[in-house]
């Protein structure tokens, strides 16, 4: 028999998504809201769930209710939220990334409504993510992740690449430049520029899109699987150097604390390109647009402070 929780979306979500640029899409999120706890009980219903409680503070673009399933196997329900599409289109691009890696580096899809926005994982230790462990281990473990993700894209994928993803972003851009920063916002759109003018080597790849160490998980038992396992891909076909850049601004409040940040930022670019024999200058180009894109991206939805910090850090690139 399902069970349905009280359910109050994680505050995280809530101001991710009215943070949201553009009026028709904070009303679809506030929409989304509104029928989240009907959706839930729903689904609890039709796959036979028993619902355990919400993950808190839990991520940015969605609800995960961890529960149970008839027989008792524990598992993970992810209602993803309409955040710059709609949820069936995020799902669906989720899905497919998730079903290509196999359960290789990444979490298990259990069973999937797709078309509806909803998905059933293996339940992984939602509490313990790369940011636990010290600062060298968990760029080890990151990378070990990162490199199995970069398989060949599923044959009719229809997922977004690099460069048409990031003309959607460098428009936004154009229109969201934060108070002083014409100059940034010029250099990495000529880096973006250069990177789609020049293409890497090689053939494109499965990107997770979002690749970071809050987004690797601790698997929940041990067994012939890696101990830590991506979630929440927000996949993309292109470079390995893309999702790499996302990679290199972790920990950045304590990055920016540190003595010696702008030398240890170059550092961390070149290590994780070497370890992973990306070139470092498409890292850094990468990383420099990805960081600036993401400074007028928080302006646009009234987070200065964030903003003023992702474009130091790009400063420093």
């Amino acid at each position: 028999m399902a069970s349905v929780l009280p359910l109050e979306p994680p505050q995280r979500l809530s101001r991710a998504l009215a943070a949201q640029p553009g009026a028709p899409a904070v009303a679809a999120a506030q929409n989304w809201l509104r029928e989240l706890p009907a959706l839930l009980e729903r689904w609890l219903r039709e796959w036979e769930l028993e619902a355990e409680r919400v993950v808190t503070p839990g991520g940015r673009s969605s609800v995960v209710v961890l529960v149970r399933q008839a027989d008792g196997t524990p598992a993970a329900l992810k209602l993803p939220a309409p955040d710059g599409a709609p949820a069936q289109v995020r799902t669906a691009r989720e899905y497919a990334a998730l079903t290509a890696w196999h359960g290789l580096g990444a979490v298990r899809v259990l069973r999937a409504a797709p078309e509806e926005g909803v998905l059933l994982l293996e339940r992984l230790r939602c509490e313990v993510s790369l940011r636990s462990l010290a600062e060298a281990k968990a760029t080890l473990e990151a990378v070990s992740v990162v490199r199995r993700l970069w398989v060949p894209p599923p044959a009719g994928h229809g997922l977004e690449t690099v460069a048409e993803h990031t003309a959607q972003e460098a428009a936004q851009m154009r229109s969201s430049v934060p108070p002083d920063a014409e100059p940034l916002v010029a250099a990495a759109l000529e880096a973006r520029a250069a990177m789609l003018a020049e293409p890497a080597e090689g053939e494109a790849v499965l990107l997770h899109g979002d690749f970071r160490q809050g987004a690797v998980l601790a698997a929940a038992g041990s067994g012939e699987r890696a101990h830590w396992l991506t979630v929440g891909p927000d996949p993309l076909v292109g470079e390995p150097a893309y999702d790499l850049a996302r990679l290199v601004r972790d920990r950045l409040h304590d990055l920016m604390a540190s003595s010696g940040a702008p030398a240890a930022t170059r550092r961390r670019v070149n290590k994780l390109a070497d370890s992973l024999d990306v070139p470092r200058e498409r890292v850094r180009h990468w990383t420099l647009y990805r960081a600036v894109e993401s400074a007028c991206r928080q302006y646009a939805g009234g987070g200065t402070a964030d903003a003023e910090m992702l474009l130091e850090f790009a400063a420093w690139l």
